[in-house]
């Protein structure tokens, strides 16, 4: 009897609202354009992971011209510094190599440059004649957070890992205001299931938009943004009719990229003015050797050796 008369009462309330004073419940209503409507595609959770995979395992290599521009710190940690643009010249192989030159605009003089072979990792300082050396899988925190910047990071954010037909992949929608999208989530098993890591599609066009990293208990290692998907352009050929592209090919890269590395304290944003894929790159290219009459530094050493 009680669940009846609570039925009742659900059926007169929505009626009552229905209906409204004077039979106008209604208060305004907004027509939006045809052409203004946001268009939203459907995909299956196989679909995705086949497009993703398909980028992460076909591109071997990138070698592009970028605009670099950090920002150090957080209102979490009470500092924030913005720091200037530079040019720099990226190469990075799927081998777990990278190499990055950042030079001073107009003047053009190094900034920087940094080399990572997968374990290890190197940066030259010109204008303090230093040469920082370390291991990647250290992870120890500076006071200037500047100073976490390690090549390991932008290699992880352009060469992706592939999805495993043996992990197991969840599959999700989330919308917003600004977008619709879906998540892949990525689970680490072992004696405690725990995420690995998370794929955001955005339903606009169903690329990539956001890619975050976990580590241990949870631990968002980083997050990264990618925008501005466009062609990648066919290499020159002598023929008049190109041949068409591979089916396994890479057609199409972000040109705007922002790494954020909340433990690290930083946040990279890079802006891809020139990019080729998959080329041939010498491994002398990857090699950074310590200028002379520079101050060797062993990152993470409990007393940060130092060599004459």
């Amino acid at each position: 009897m009680i669940r009846h008369v609570k039925t009742w009462l659900v059926l007169v309330t929505l009626a009552g609202l229905s209906c409204g004073c004077g039979g106008k419940a209604i208060t305004k209503s907004t027509h939006v354009d045809p052409n203004a409507r946001p268009v939203i595609k459907d995909a299956t959770k196989e679909e995705l992971l086949a497009d993703y995979n398909q980028i992460a395992r076909n591109l071997k290599t990138v070698n592009a011209t970028v605009e670099l521009k950090p920002t150090a710190g957080s209102k979490y940690s009470g500092v924030i510094d913005e720091y200037h643009e530079v040019k720099a010249f990226l190469l990075a192989s799927r081998e777990a190599e990278i190499r990055v030159i950042g030079q001073a605009p107009v003047v053009g003089t190094t900034v920087f440059d940094m080399a990572s072979d997968g374990d290890t990792f190197s940066v030259s300082i010109p204008s303090k004649h230093k040469f920082l050396v370390g291991q990647v899988a250290v992870e120890r925190m500076s006071g200037k957070p500047i100073e976490n910047l390690r090549p390991q990071h932008l290699l992880d954010a352009l060469l992706w890992p592939e999805v495993r037909k043996e992990e197991s992949v969840l599959f999700e929608e989330f919308n917003d205001e600004n977008a619709r999208y879906y998540v892949l989530t990525v689970l680490r098993g072992g004696y405690q299931t725990e995420i690995l890591r998370k794929i955001w599609f955005d339903r606009a066009d169903l690329q990539v938009a956001r890619l975050e990293a976990f580590g241990p208990k949870g631990v968002l290692l980083s997050d990264v943004r990618l925008s501005d998907w466009e062609p990648l352009a066919a290499a020159a050929s002598p023929s008049a009719s190109p041949a068409p592209a591979a089916p396994d090919a890479v057609n199409s890269f972000a040109r705007a990229i922002q790494i954020n590395r909340p433990h690290d304290d930083y946040t990279l944003n890079l802006q891809v003015a020139k990019i080729t894929v998959n080329e041939d790159i010498p491994a002398e290219r990857f090699r950074l050797e310590q200028p002379a009459g520079s101050e060797l530094v062993h990152v993470g050493d409990a007393t940060e050796k130092k060599q004459p």
